[in-house]
């Protein structure tokens, strides 16, 4: 084995150590793409293509295995009893004044912190429907 195939090998366990320590799919297709320039370097390719061989492998695993790796690995969104507020009408309970962080709505018998969707103040009694929710507030808009 001459210097060349011991630094992809020493480039593929670099990757792949990197790889298991973020767990995000960062570094595996370098790792890839450096077996592939490692099988080149076997088979006794020049170092210039290597160097090419590199790069253009990383750059079409990047374009042809990304988007389906992160349609794999996207996480599906876990729907809760909270998602069927969504939509609803609310009634003002304490002034929603985004600026002060303040602002509380009654929606479905419950009490809710809550945010103006457009940053404005909206008073005591004021219809409005939940837009979203944002941690535990709900986004709010006039009816």
């Amino acid at each position: 084995m001459d210097a060349l195939t011991i630094m992809w090998i020493c480039a593929i366990v670099v990757f792949v150590i990197v790889e298991a320590l973020t767990v995000q799919l960062v570094c595996i297709w370098f790792a890839l793409a450096s077996f592939i320039t490692m099988i080149a370097a076997l088979l006794g390719a020049p170092l210039w293509a290597q160097l090419t061989i590199f790069p253009v492998c990383t750059v079409i695993l990047l374009v042809f295995t990304r988007p389906a790796v992160k349609k794999l690995t996207k996480g599906k969104a876990t729907h809760t009893n909270a998602d069927r507020i969504l939509g609803m009408p609310a009634v003002v309970i304490r002034e929603i004044n985004n600026d002060a962080a303040e602002g509380q709505v009654r929606v479905l018998n419950q009490i809710w912190s809550a945010r103006s969707e457009d940053g404005g103040v909206l008073p005591n009694d004021t219809k409005v429907l939940v837009k979203s929710i944002e941690g535990v507030k709900v986004i709010v808009a006039k009816e």
